[in-house]
């Protein structure tokens, strides 16, 4: 039987090239993104490089019931998903009193409802199989509160804390949950998220999304529960554990705002 990996948010950025990093290694891919053309691209450039097989679902997956549309994709094909990769997700910029509220819905639906519902629709085959591997996309910004992004940050800490539950309930099973904590990354994020005046997102490097795919893939394989990358993002977790939380409210806030 075929391995394959289903991934979402796979257009471009961290889901765009952990899908190269899956086809190289002889793994098949369902590719699941919003833009069809991007997705189309990243499809006909594997399938140059790579003998695997691709699929693509185009779909939206801030509407409601979208994960049954792939769960029953995936059993039309007769796919057996062995590694699933919830990377999709976006984020929002201002304060929460004024803030669209329906992209705080939809923030919520992609980050939270879907990844959960994903989660749920494969895990049982995997454990059925004694094997699996899941990658979820959290956050540095699941170690603090975010203000000006505070429905963000709060769903990545519910997909660190959702993670870290299943990968202990999940030992000595054969299947195991990852989730990449990255921080700031060349991804595209940045402009989705309207981040043009954070000081977080302006004076700091960055590292490309390749280098932050690359570490992931490494830790998913490796069925490591928490993989935070980079020194800088590694010693802010540990900084925020030994502070008052009433300090690193502020810093966030401070790192937040743009330098206002």
């Amino acid at each position: 039987m075929s391995r394959i990996a289903l991934i979402t948010g796979a257009s471009r950025g961290i889901g765009r090239e952990l899908a190269f990093l899956f086809a190289r290694d002889g793994i098949g891919v369902v590719l699941v993104a919003r833009s069809e053309n991007d997705m189309r691209a990243v499809s006909l450039a594997i399938r140059q490089t790579c003998t695997v097989p691709v699929h693509m679902i185009p779909l939206d997956l801030s509407v409601p019931g979208s994960q049954t549309v792939i769960a029953d994709y995936c059993r039309e094909h007769q796919l057996h998903i062995s590694y699933l990769v919830n990377n999709a997700g976006f984020g929002d910029y201002g304060a929460f009193a004024v803030a669209d509220w329906r992209r705080q819905q939809d923030m919520i639906n992609v980050n939270i409802m879907v990844l959960t519902a994903l989660t749920r629709e494969f895990l049982p085959r995997m454990l059925e199989g004694g094997h699996g591997r899941i990658l979820q996309l959290a956050s540095a910004a699941a170690f603090v509160p975010g203000p000006l992004m505070s429905v963000y940050f709060a769903s990545k800490a519910y997909v660190l804390s959702f993670s870290e539950a299943l990968s202990a309930e999940l030992l000595h099973t054969g299947v195991t949950v990852t989730a990449l904590c990255p921080g700031p990354t060349a991804s595209g994020f940045q402009e989705a998220a309207s981040l043009g005046r954070s000081v977080l997102y302006n004076r700091h490097p960055i590292p490309s999304s390749s280098t932050v795919a690359r570490y992931g893939y490494r830790a998913m394989m490796n069925g490591k529960p928490v993989a935070i990358h980079g020194w800088t993002n590694k010693l802010m977790v540990l900084a925020v554990r030994l502070v008052p939380r009433s300090v690193v409210r502020n810093m966030s806030l401070m790192l937040q705002k743009g330098g206002h």
